[in-house]
């Protein structure tokens, strides 16, 4: 009986010192930002200014769609993969856009790049 109640004991006193070096650890945990660097650092930071999508990969609502005001597509390469949900299709059509030539999808509509800088080289 007292074997078991000294093993109780210890475990009491285990789980204390437990606790008390957790809330210890706790009030000195540093904050997050001041442990990343790089370019995940330049991320949060450009997500706390209110810059939720910095490489311009949100879905894009398809404009008028015509020649004369194609849809604007933001890319800082010369090059960028779209793709366009036609006419409420299931299915995806996936095409090449290049720099200063603007492009026609099967559906009619028109879409055209639009130059940004580079999310690496803003910040």
């Amino acid at each position: 009986m007292y074997s078991q109640y000294r093993n109780y004991l210890k475990t009491i006193s285990l789980t204390r010192r437990w606790i008390y070096m957790t809330r210890n650890n706790c009030e000195k945990m540093p904050d997050p930002l001041d442990l990343c660097t790089g370019l995940q650092k330049k991320e949060i930071l450009a997500f706390m200014e209110g810059k939720c999508d910095p490489y311009h990969m949100d879905v894009i609502k398809r404009g008028s769609g015509t020649k004369e005001n194609p849809t604007l597509i933001p890319s800082a390469f010369n090059g960028r993969i779209i793709g366009c949900i036609c006419n409420e299709n299931r299915f995806v059509n996936y095409m090449w856009l290049e720099k200063d030539c603007p492009k026609r999808c099967e559906c009619g509509h028109w879409f055209k790049l639009n130059n940004v800088p580079a999310f690496s080289q803003t910040h």
